[in-house]
């Protein structure tokens, strides 16, 4: 039965992917990713011969309605990110709702995502949490930042290595310099490492110490211990 497969891939170590996760990619028609470079070196690591095809956040407004029709004929197709699981900060909402919309079967393997294994070593409360991703750049930016200010709950967010310490000086500024964080970058990698602390120390420490890899940031709630 033809059905749309999102499929976790690893965000560091290959040894990640699930051995379900390699099955499906080597018997779907079709593979969609976000960069057919990076996944042809996962593909080829694990002698998966399968065709892709290029779906990432600049194209999938055009090709969703095709993926739909080939589906709906009789394919079936298996949608990857870059690292992690599809739809988490990476393309594959629209897609997924236009499969359901259009009585299509949609299978989300479990996986590997970034942000599950930097809340739980952050040593912060896990029971309740939520999920920012990237802030804003610019515009809403100091109005989602006010409105997280009252959040009693642990919050997770996305950032890129070269924009971290003007993120931390930021929460620093609407958090104050006491609140509690845990940044984790290179998560799975050879280089991981999390570093905890209080917003300033934290701050103070990637300031003489300028990171490199993917980041996640997990900072405690309004009034958290």
């Amino acid at each position: 039965m033809s059905k749309l497969y999102i499929v976790p891939t690893p965000i560091g170590n290959l040894d990640d992917i699930t051995f379900r996760a390699v099955k499906v990619l080597k018997e779907v028609d079709l593979i969609l990713a976000e960069d057919t470079r990076t996944s042809g070196k996962l593909l080829k690591h694990f002698d998966i011969s399968t065709p892709m095809q290029s779906h990432h956040m600049h194209n999938e407004h055009k090709t969703v309605e095709a993926i739909v029709k080939r589906i709906k004929a009789g394919e079936t197709i298996a949608l990857i990110s870059d690292a992690g699981t599809p739809a988490i900060s990476d393309p594959g909402f629209l897609l997924t709702r236009n499969c359901i919309e259009n009585n299509i079967e949609v299978e989300c393997l479990p996986g590997a995502t970034a942000f599950v294994p930097a809340l739980v070593n952050s040593g912060l409360p896990n029971d309740k949490f939520v999920f920012e991703g990237f802030l804003p750049v610019k515009k809403g930016r100091q109005t989602r930042l006010i409105l997280l200010e009252q959040e009693t709950r642990t919050i997770i967010f996305y950032e890129s290595p070269h924009k971290l310490v003007k993120t931390l000086g930021d929460f620093e500024q609407y958090f104050g310099s006491n609140r509690l964080v845990s940044v984790s970058r290179e998560l799975t990698k050879l280089y991981e490492e999390t570093i905890r602390g209080t917003v300033t120390e934290v701050k103070q420490y990637f300031e003489k110490k300028p990171p490199k890899g993917e980041i996640v940031i997990v900072v405690g709630g309004k009034n958290s211990k």
